[in-house]
């Protein structure tokens, strides 16, 4: 008779999509609010989106579970970081912790996949009118993580990605200078492009649907949008 074992795991895909994309003078990130188990969804509201500073948002997939164990230490740090400056920390600086963050737990990684979004005043120390630049990091488990114009994570990373590459990069470096880490877009345009995203990646991803949560940033604060998605 042979010996029968049960295999257990502390970790769960819980599927979903998150999409950010940096312009000149803002950022958006979205992300859908479907969370699911293999093939249950557990819940069509739920949002993968926290707001981690006045300038900074993060949007997670992945193990949900991980994902509020993370945001709970970033949450900590940052006001501690803010008794001892008296200020709160920029989305690069942020970028950084958050790396840090997930690099320290490398031997047994939370499970989650982020992408960091925000504005950014340091790279602009030289302007005369100090324009907020948009400003997008994509990490992966364990904390590598890469500046970047744009990105996607998740359940859905795979389909809307070259769908990105495609409206966005430039066709070789080769042919064109190479172009600061932001999208020639404006905001009105970058919105409609995610919508777009995540309006396709629903036909193919049965981990992502229900409804898409937009949050903007800019000079002006922070704005949210909602759009319906798929909900079978």
């Amino acid at each position: 008779m042979t010996k029968q074992q049960a295999n257990w795991s502390p970790y769960d895909n819980n599927g979903g999509t998150c999409v950010a994309v940096a312009g000149a003078d803002y950022c958006v990130i979205a992300a859908d609010t479907r969370m699911s188990t293999g093939y249950n969804i557990l819940t069509r509201d739920y949002s993968k989106i926290i707001k981690l500073a006045d300038k900074c948002v993060m949007a997670s997939s992945g193990f949900q579970a991980d994902v509020r164990a993370l945001q709970k230490v970033l949450a900590s740090r940052h006001l501690i970081y803010q008794h001892q400056h008296n200020k709160q920390m920029s989305c690069p600086a942020m970028g950084q912790l958050l790396s840090n963050t997930l690099y320290y737990k490398r031997f047994f990684p939370y499970y989650s996949f982020n992408v960091l979004g925000g504005l950014d005043n340091e790279g602009n120390r030289l302007s005369v009118e100090m324009l907020s630049q948009g400003c997008v990091f994509t990490y992966d488990a364990v904390g590598s993580y890469e500046r970047v114009g744009y990105s996607a994570q998740g359940s859905g990373s795979t389909l809307i990605m070259p769908f990105l590459d495609n409206q966005l990069k430039s066709p070789s470096p080769l042919l064109l200078p190479a172009k600061d880490a932001v999208t020639p877009l404006s905001e009105s345009e970058a919105i409609d492009l995610v919508k777009t995203c995540f309006a396709s990646a629903t036909e193919r991803d049965i981990y992502t649907g229900d409804k898409l949560e937009i949050v903007v940033l800019n000079a002006n604060g922070i704005r949210r949008e909602e759009m319906d998605l798929r909900k079978d």
